[in-house]
C-alpha cells in the first residue's frame, strides 16, 4: 500500500486540525497515513535540512505521496524535487520562498533583532505557548531554492484572503509548472472553512493512484 505523509506547518504539530482531518478521512478510505513531528520535539533548533531528514526517514526512500500545509507544503516541494519516488503532492497554502517570506513577514527590524540575538520568540500553535527559535533556521533556509522544480502531479489550494502566505507565490509556481493544478478559494491561510470542499478532490487525487498500483483480487496469487 502506498504511504501518504502529512507535513504540518511552521510552529504547528501532528495534532493540528488539518492533520487530524485528512488523516481520519484518508485512513477511513484504507490509506496508510503518517504525520511525523517535523521538529522532532526540538523547535528551538528547527532547520529546513533537519525537517527534510525527518521526511526522508519517514518515507524510507519508498514510493510515497505528500500533503503539506504552509511550510510543510514548501518542504513537500523541496523533497519531491530531490526524490523521484514521490508520486503525488497536495499543497495547502504552500510557503514557497520561505526565507524571503519570513523576512517580509517579520520586517527588517525584527529580522535584525533575531540575527543579532541569535534567537527569537514565536507562538507555537501546536503547544499553545511561546517558544524560542534559533536564527540558524534562516541561515539554513538560505541554502534552498524559492520554487522547487518538481514535476510530479500536484494539487495546490490557496486562500484568496491569505495574509500570511499570499497566493501570488502559488500562482507563480503554477504558471511555470503544468503538472500542478491550482485552485484559489474564498478562505484565509488555514483553509479550515473549505476543508469539506477540497477533501473530495484530495481523496480522489491521492486514492486513485493507490487503486492503480494495488493488485486486483483476480490478479493476486492464490
Amino acid at each position: 500500500m502506498l504511504k501518504i505523509l502529512y507535513l504540518h506547518g511552521f510552529a504547528s504539530a501532528p495534532s493540528s486540525a488539518k492533520a487530524r482531518y485528512f488523516r481520519a478521512a484518508l485512513e477511513s478510505a484504507g490509506a496508510q497515513v503518517e504525520v511525523p513531528d517535523l521538529a522532532e520535539g526540538d523547535f528551538e533548533r528547527l532547520t529546513i535540512t533537519g525537517q527534510l531528514g525527518v521526511i526522508e526517514r519517514a518515507a524510507h526512500n519508498e514510493p510515497v505521496s505528500l500533503i503539506g500545509s504552509s511550510l510543510g507544503g514548501y518542504l513537500a516541494a523541496l523533497y519531491a524535487a530531490r526524490h523521484s519516488e514521490v508520486r503525488r503532492l497536495v499543497l495547502l497554502a504552500p510557503g514557497f520562498a520561505f526565507a524571503r517570506r519570513m523576512q517580509e513577514y517579520l520586517g527588517a527590524e525584527k529580522m535584525e533583532q533575531w540575527r543579532r540575538a541569535g534567537f527569537f520568540e514565536f507562538f507555537h500553535y501546536g503547544e499553545n505557548r511561546p517558544r524560542t527559535l534559533r536564527y540558524t533556521l534562516m541561515e539554513d533556509a538560505a541554502r534552498y531554492e524559492d520554487f522547487p522544480d518538481f514535476h510530479q502531479p500536484a494539487l495546490i489550494f490557496h486562500g484568496a484572503q491569505d495574509e500570511i502566505v499570499p497566493a501570488a507565490g502559488s500562482q507563480q509556481f503554477a504558471r511555470a509548472h503544468p503538472n500542478a493544478r491550482l485552485e484559489i478559494l474564498d478562505s484565509n491561510h488555514d483553509l479550515l472553512n473549505v476543508l469539506d470542499q477540497i477533501a473530495p478532490k484530495v481523496m480522489r487525487f491521492l486514492l486513485e493512484q493507490i487503486e492503480a498500483v494495488t493488485p486486483t483480487r483476480a490478479g493476486r496469487r492464490k
